[in-house]
């Protein structure tokens, strides 16, 4: 029995965010679900529900449901229209193929001013004589009957004679219900020996199961072994044999909700014989050898990634570009970097790939491209040198065009090296151009020395007692 659970509604709900407070369309359809409930309390302002093809046997917990405005309950076991009146905003209404045999219930949609689509299509109370002309007289609200609009002259037609259709209509009713309780007493006959006949039967030597427990067999020389061997849990079930199964579908019955039940329980019965024997059948899978027992390391490839193996001369690592799913969350990664290889699980898949050269695990880094979603590792090499990188130098006047590149005008044999003798200095020091003077300090005032500047004139004489002039 499948229940309506809030997990299996927020599963439904994936439009809406998963969240059903505010949810207006859910489909439960085909759930194998034999209850309605719990919905009128979780998801209030629900204005489409679909329940088809289910096990439903009755309308329950929906009168709270004020702004339902269509609800498709087709291909159920319901037997009775009832527990709608609340539905104020209802506006369509499927039944079809169910087993509505009491035609009188439709009285109560009356209350549904909104209704406008009724659909009974596949029910017994349709084979009713005067069965269209009741529910339009019924129902002045309607505008459509079974996917056939209903027409004004079709209403006026309805409503002549209306006493004499409702009586013939309810005595056909009356013979119709007489007839499902025998239907009803007839299943639960046929359930209660079905159980009596299930505890008396026994397996026997051959592995053929027999009613009668006295019945002595002879075994054959072919069976002993057969029947030295313990019970096992498949001769415990009794699994649905190929003629067990062809008698059951061609044992003719009646279309009732009983025998719709049977049929979906020994449906259900044989699929889980199929995957108890499936899971028999099925060896254990062996773990996939990552390193053999002489340690040596594989390369494995589970979950069939596109990858890209470089080596960086000039930074001196190793660099992994693993094709990763692109929408595939992080979490689901996981990486492990060794001296030798590295092995990366996507979705519990191994990736594992031997490294050309020892890394070194503690330098590594990994990261994820947020645009392709691929998984670059970058693992510095345990040996080698770090080469510098060219660096292309800067011009302070763009090039002309007779002008060739100084990277390509020389070449060197070996580094460049800083000259220090002055005199082999070819260039004008810029530096040295202004010579500066020598600031003589004396606490935080700062006092230039004067520099006097002797006259050339002949008839000059220097007096020391002379103040200089300023």
């Amino acid at each position: 029995m499948v229940l309506i659970s809030e997990d299996l509604i927020r599963r439904r709900a994936e439009h809406n965010n998963c969240e059903i407070f505010s949810l207006e369309e859910v489909s439960l359809h085909q759930q194998d679900i034999e209850k309605i409930e719990h919905i009128d309390r979780w998801c209030r302002d629900l204005k489409i529900l679909y329940l088809q093809n289910n096990l439903i046997p009755r309308i329950e917990n929906v009168s709270k449901l004020k702004k339902l405005e269509y609800l498709n309950l087709a291909l159920n076991n319901i037997e009775v229209i009832e527990n709608l009146e609340g539905c104020e905003s209802l506006q369509k209404l499927d039944l079809t193929v169910n087993f509505v045999g009491r035609l009188s219930s439709v009285e109560s949609l009356k209350g549904n001013i909104h209704l406008r689509e009724l659909f009974l299509v596949g029910n017994p109370c349709t084979e009713f004589k005067g069965y269209r002309q009741y529910v339009v007289s019924s129902l002045p609200q309607l505008q459509w009957l079974d996917g056939k609009e209903i027409r004004r002259s079709e209403r006026i037609q309805a409503g002549q004679g209306l006493e004499a259709v409702r009586q013939r209509v309810l005595e056909q009713e009356r013979a119709y219900l007489e007839r499902r309780a025998r239907e009803k007493e007839e299943a639960q006959g046929r359930h209660k020996k079905e159980e009596e006949t299930a505890k008396e039967r026994k397996p026997g030597f051959d592995g053929r199961w027999y009613t009668d427990i006295n019945n002595t067999v002879p075994v054959s020389e072919e069976n002993k072994e057969n029947q030295e061997k313990p019970d096992t849990e498949e001769s415990r079930s009794g699994p649905h044999t190929d003629d067990q199964d062809k008698e059951f579908w061609e044992k003719p019955c009646a279309y009732t909700p009983e025998s719709r039940l049977e049929a979906h329980r020994h449906l259900e019965e044989k699929r889980k014989a199929k995957d108890r024997e499936r899971g028999k059948d099925a060896k254990a899978k062996a773990p996939r050898t990552l390193i053999t027992a002489e340690g040596r390391v594989l390369n494995v490839n589970e979950p069939k990634l596109d990858f890209c193996l470089s080596e960086n001369d000039e930074e001196n690592n190793i660099v992994l570009d693993l094709a990763v799913y692109r929408h595939m969350d992080t979490s689901l990664l996981d990486v492990d970097v060794q001296p030798t290889y590295i092995r990366v699980t996507v979705k519990g898949k191994t990736f594992q790939l031997v490294l050309p050269a020892e890394v070194k695990p503690d330098s590594s880094t990994a990261k994820r491209s947020q645009t392709t979603g691929h998984l670059v590792v970058t693992m510095p090499k345990a040996k080698g040198e770090v080469k510098a990188k060219t660096r292309v130098p800067c011009l302070s006047r763009p090039l002309q065009n007779g002008d060739v590149p100084a990277e390509k005008t020389r070449k060197l044999k070996g580094p460049e090296k800083l000259e220090v003798d002055p005199s082999k200095h070819s260039g004008v020091d810029l530096a040295n151009i202004v010579q500066r003077e020598k600031p003589t300090t004396q606490g935080p005032l700062k006092l230039h020395q004067v520099v006097q500047a002797k006259c050339q004139c002949e008839d000059f004489e220097d007096d020391p007692e002379v103040p200089p002039l300023i």
